[in-house]
């Protein structure tokens, strides 16, 4: 092929740069709620508010460890991420994004504060600060105990679950985005876009719907 272009048989070489996709970006694992239960409870019970911190409020781990008594709203019902668990801020404003969670995950949580005490939502059962490397070997030691959960599950992959949770129940993409705190839309759509429901049936649903009652009005005479 070069040849030919040096001969001025060909303009170009088409074989002198890559013409294949590139590989597409794996699909997350997303554990089923049942393997989320079966996680939260195979792990230390001092661990276990991190959990539920990762299924059902999206903290990564480092948020989790850093994350204080005085940065929960339990009346209110708010999660405000404020540091690391070094005490350094978060490395984005759209991470300090306060998260909303409900009365029932507020009681689980404030339960949780008064067995261990301490100012950390997450201890080392006896009242200290956690440690991201204590939550990660937990969970590395419970997935086995857990059927069908892959051997390279870790804890930021509970955030998954938690879009999965949200896409389910009808969200859409601005909510989604808002409450695992990505710094764009394209951020959730090129991770979790395969979650939401197919936009071609959906549209043929749409155009469908009309023309059904189109026929109806046609058939029973009315305008």
């Amino acid at each position: 092929m070069s040849d030919a272009v040096h001969d001025g048989i060909l303009a170009r070489n088409p074989c002198s740069r890559r013409t294949t996709p590139g590989a597409g970006k794996p699909r997350p694992y997303v554990a089923t709620t049942e393997q989320v239960w079966a996680l939260h409870d195979a792990v230390a019970e001092h661990l276990r508010p991190a959990i539920l911190l990762g299924a059902f409020v999206g903290l990564r781990t480092a948020e989790a460890v850093g994350l204080r008594v005085v940065d929960v709203d339990f009346m209110r019902g708010v999660v405000r991420p404020v540091q690391q668990r070094d005490g350094e801020p978060l490395k984005s404003e759209t991470s300090r994004t306060p998260l909303p969670i409900p009365s029932e995950l507020a009681l689980e949580l404030s339960a949780a504060v008064a067995r261990s005490g301490g100012d950390y939502v997450v201890t080392d059962g006896a009242g200290r600060q956690s440690s991201t490397w204590a939550i990660e070997r937990a969970v590395r030691a419970a997935r086995s105990k857990v059927e069908e959960l892959p051997e390279g599950f870790r804890f930021h992959d509970l955030r998954h679950y938690l879009a999965s949770l949200l896409i389910g129940s009808g969200l859409d993409v601005k909510v989604v985005q808002h409450r695992l705190r990505h710094g764009s839309a394209k951020t959730t759509l090129d991770t979790y876009g395969h979650l939401w429901p197919d936009s071609d049936e959906s549209a043929r649903a749409a155009v469908g719907a009309v023309l059904a009652a189109r026929a109806d009005c046609l058939r029973t005479g009315e305008p």
